[in-house]
């Protein structure tokens, strides 16, 4: 007789995310996703944008609406990835909101106020919605976090992610959790988190969290490095951010 499954220890996890999906960018982020099926990673949270050129995106690319809802029947979970993932020109006051390493043209939420931000997230939930997923969870573009945007995601998701921090319980509690974020092409020497060799759990931490985007396929070498790791992590169990915030 066969005793009851038990759960590994977080030190032996992995939470891979793959930002930046909608129509234009499907096509790269399914060669993404079984890539990363390749090397052993069975789950991954897919960070959707429902408009990105204003339309929706079940609208534009039904195809796309087909995958999310097969990767969220295989395991993989969605979140909303703002609503149009831009915003216009980004001033001094915007440059200094967003974390080091991203980009304020996409800090979305960044100048918004209380109602502007809620009108986005709603309208950007029921896109997701019409096109078949319901998310638990939500990451602000450029990870550009406002009061504003704060106070409308409690009010509608589970959890949200920072580059540092993963927002638990409708932002009623946080843990630790920062991502291993691949420089962009345009980036410079130090713009963007530093991607360290992965050989120990000592150096990643009790789990290792991965940020992945569509443009990491355009920069040699990075791919490579990036497999690197992902092989020398393959032992770890692979889990969604929903998992982390269910508990599982």
């Amino acid at each position: 007789m066969t005793g009851p499954r038990r759960t590994p220890p977080p030190s032996s996890r992995i939470a891979v995310a793959l930002h930046d999906i909608e129509p234009a960018t499907f096509a790269r982020c399914a060669l993404m996703r079984d890539w990363l099926h390749d090397l052993g990673v069975g789950k991954v949270t897919l960070l959707v944008i429902p408009a990105g050129d204003l339309h929706p995106l079940h609208d534009r690319s039904p195809e796309l609406a087909r995958w999310l809802g097969a990767q969220v029947d295989g395991g993989d979970a969605v979140a909303q990835h703002g609503f149009q993932h831009r915003r216009g020109p980004a001033g001094p006051r915007a440059a200094r909101a967003v974390p080091r390493g991203q980009r304020a043209r996409e800090a979305e939420f960044v100048g918004l106020d209380a109602g502007e931000a809620r009108r986005a997230v709603a309208a950007g939930r029921r896109v997701l919605k019409l096109a078949g997923v319901e998310p638990l969870g939500f990451v602000a573009p450029a990870y550009a976090y406002t009061p504003a945007l704060e106070r409308a995601l409690a009010e509608s998701f589970s959890w949200w992610a920072s580059v540092t921090r993963l927002s638990l319980d409708h932002g009623r509690r946080t843990a630790p959790l920062p991502a291993l974020t691949l420089p962009g092409p345009d980036a410079g020497p130090g713009d963007h988190c530093r991607w360290p060799r992965v050989r120990s759990r000592r150096r990643t931490g009790p789990l290792l969290r991965v940020d992945l985007h569509p443009g990491d396929l355009e920069v040699a070498g990075r791919i490579a490095s990036l497999e690197r790791v992902l092989r020398r992590a393959g032992r770890r169990e692979a889990v969604t951010y929903d998992d982390l915030a269910l508990g599982a």
